[in-house]
């Protein structure tokens, strides 16, 4: 957030720390300084300091000299109590799993990170071939059917702090969607791209938003197969209905009295 650099409480070394936790990917097979450096854009001269530092605590490992790293158990421990700390999730978990049962598609959870959508869990049809998305998965607000439904649920003022983490000015890109998300998650309960509107052609997904009491902001329940698997058709009649109706059914159970949006 480029307003917050100036803000004499911003510690700027422990943000430029977590940001070297944050390029790691759950397909890499460990990341040396270089690697570091070109996806965070610290100089490597920092990031090595960084790395070094990082690796004293334990949030990074590498067993020889010249190893790559990797995350350390400080870091598993930490993901470990952050995700005991967020129970919806395992509310969730029944009702997630049967949606994906019988749906043969794969229901997940993403949050906005960075001004990316991240795939935080997910649940796979028992008895089915891998599905292309893990946890980890990034995916573009604008071009996601994920982040258009993460976008109609946003307030005037969390929609301001979104548009300052992504690149150029898509202020007007971003509203434009946020009304067409609004609309549809109201009209239907879930939101979908098709076409040249999504980041992927082979891939179809929609999404719906949910609040949990323990985020300041929503997080989106989505599904989602291959564009020949789950087509828009499939999407309109059957899947989308009974993704709203899974998110829905998670929301009375923890006792949200809303509907899709926050009311306003």
């Amino acid at each position: 957030m480029p307003d917050l650099k100036d803000d004499k409480r911003y510690a700027n070394t422990l943000a430029r720390g977590l940001s070297v936790l944050r390029v790691f990917r759950p397909t890499d097979n460990g990341l040396g300084n270089l690697e570091i450096s070109e996806r965070t854009g610290l100089p490597r001269s920092t990031v090595s300091r960084l790395t070094f530092t990082l690796c004293a605590l334990g949030y990074l490992t590498h067993g020889r000299h010249h190893d790559k790293y990797r995350l350390g158990p400080s870091a598993l421990a930490l993901g470990n109590i952050a995700a005991a700390a967020f129970g919806f999730i395992e509310t969730a978990t029944p009702i997630m799993q049967k949606l994906a049962n019988d749906t043969k598609t794969l229901i997940g959870v993403a949050i906005q990170d960075d001004g990316e959508m991240l795939m935080v869990k997910t649940w796979r049809p028992e008895n089915s071939a891998t599905i292309w998305l893990n946890v980890g998965y990034r995916m573009p607000v604008l071009k996601s059917s994920t982040g258009a439904a993460y976008l109609g649920a946003l307030t005037d003022e969390e929609r301001r702090k979104l548009v300052a983490l992504l690149p150029g000015d898509q202020a007007a890109e971003c509203r434009s969607l946020s009304i067409k998300s609004q609309d549809h998650l109201l009209a239907n309960g879930y939101m979908y791209l098709t076409g040249d509107d999504r980041f992927s052609a082979s891939i179809n997904a929609l999404a719906t938003p949910y609040r949990p009491s323990e985020f300041s902001e929503p997080v989106t329940f989505l599904s989602g197969a291959a564009a020949d698997v789950l087509t828009v058709a499939r999407m309109k009649e059957s899947v989308g209905p009974k993704l709203a109706g899974a998110v829905e059914e998670l929301r009375r159970i923890t006792g949200q009295n809303y509907s899709v949006l926050l009311p306003v």
